[in-house]
């Protein structure tokens, strides 16, 4: 009896070892391949419907078209081959078109590559070259955009983080102005050292059914960020850090949410 009573006292011993390990499992796979993971870059705004419009007058469209096209290039020459590239000729207007897009590519993640601007109340006017153009030098830095709304909504935080981390890494520093309880603003900040937002109004992470994550690089009102933007330095930084980020990623994927 007392050697059937130890028996017993010892499988439940297992049993509950078993539980903890199945409990304390880390909710991530190590199933990704880069060369069959997809990525889908989307360029934000088109030709029609440029975005905000820098310090010197050049549309949102054309930076977001040189940092997906870079973006796009970094991921494939990563191993990413079956990167996907929305929007480079600038023709989709429609956000749904877009999310379509993505859906028909069969995307794995999807990125939405943008360029900042202000609320109005902060701008200011300059002259450049005898053109008046608005400007604010009050803010300046990356942000990240998620969705709540989303399916995948915590794979797509997930990914939001990786790319705050490697971005800062990389000096980037991001930008809050979009939680100041103001009309335009007041977005929940979700992560503040990695610059990551709750926004559920944006049509392409909403309805998305991959994670995805809305990217704006820089604030392009800025007199002084706008020339960095535009630089190799500024560029080649952030595509590293969303190199770094996406196969961090992949090689670590939420199974679930």
């Amino acid at each position: 009896m007392e050697q059937k009573k130890w028996k017993i006292v010892i499988l439940g011993l297992i049993l509950t070892a078993m539980g903890a390990l199945v409990f304390s499992e880390p909710a991530y796979s190590q199933q990704c391949r880069v060369d069959t993971f997809r990525p889908v870059i989307l360029v934000g705004h088109s030709n029609r419907r440029g975005g905000a419009q820098s310090a010197r007058g050049r549309s949102e469209f054309l930076f977001n078209q040189k940092l997906a096209a870079a973006l796009a290039d970094g991921l494939r020459q990563a191993g990413f081959s079956k990167t996907v590239l929305v929007n480079f000729e600038g023709n989709v207007d429609s956000l749904e078109a877009k999310v379509r897009a993505a859906k028909a590519a069969q995307a794995d993640i999807v990125l939405s590559i943008h360029h900042d601007s202000v609320q109005p109340r902060y701008l200011s006017k300059w002259t450049v070259n005898g053109k008046a153009y608005r400007y604010s030098d009050r803010f300046s830095g990356y942000s990240l955009f998620v969705s709540k709304k989303n399916p995948r909504f915590g794979a797509s935080f997930a990914l939001a983080r990786k790319l705050g981390e490697q971005l800062r890494r990389r000096g980037l520093v991001p930008t809050l102005h979009h939680a100041e309880p103001i009309k335009g603003e007041n977005r929940p900040l979700l992560d503040k050292k990695n610059g990551v937002y709750q926004y559920d109004g944006l049509v392409v992470l909403r309805e998305a059914d991959v994670p995805a994550v809305l990217i704006e690089a820089g604030v392009i009102v800025h007199r002084d960020e706008e020339l960095d933007l535009l630089s190799e330095e500024r560029q080649q930084a952030t595509v590293e850090a969303v190199v770094e980020a996406v196969r961090a990623y992949c090689h670590g994927t939420p199974r679930n949410g």
